[in-house]
């Protein structure tokens, strides 16, 4: 599993405040996706924040991981020319990683951040799938 490459990662203070000030959001019980289109050209850029209120900083980590490995997976649905954050609410702790991707692939599209934001996913997602890629399993 390689990790998310850096170059589409938000990493400073100002791009975060940014897409917070300038950008839209759009919610459900579990995260926030704040967004904001950027005028440059290049792939989306993503921010991950989870608050201290969550948990200590490993359960905190691990809920970044699984965003980011989502993410990561499904980079070639998510549009172009965008920067996001994505903020983990408490009951997302409570899911399984498949589950948390259909949560997060919902609202990702729900906020016309994918590239077919009109349509769910196909009559086959998630066939063949064998395991939690975030504890080492995945396809294989």
């Amino acid at each position: 599993m390689a990790p998310m490459q850096r170059r589409l990662r938000l990493r400073s203070r100002k791009d975060f405040r940014r897409v917070y000030r300038d950008g839209r959001s759009v919610a459900n019980s579990r995260f926030v996706v704040y967004w904001r289109r950027r005028s440059e050209s290049g792939p989306f850029r993503l921010g991950v924040s989870a608050s201290t209120r969550l948990g200590k900083a490993v359960v905190r980590n691990r809920a970044r991981r699984m965003v980011k490995e989502i993410v990561r997976l499904n980079a070639d649905k998510l549009r172009d020319q965008v920067d996001f954050v994505i903020i983990v609410r408490k009951p997302a702790l409570e899911l399984g990683f498949w589950e948390m991707e259909k949560s997060l692939l919902h609202l990702l599209r729900k906020a016309g951040l994918t590239r077919d934001a009109t349509s769910g996913p196909g009559p086959d997602k998630g066939a063949g799938r064998r395991g939690n890629p975030a504890k080492g399993g995945g396809n294989g």
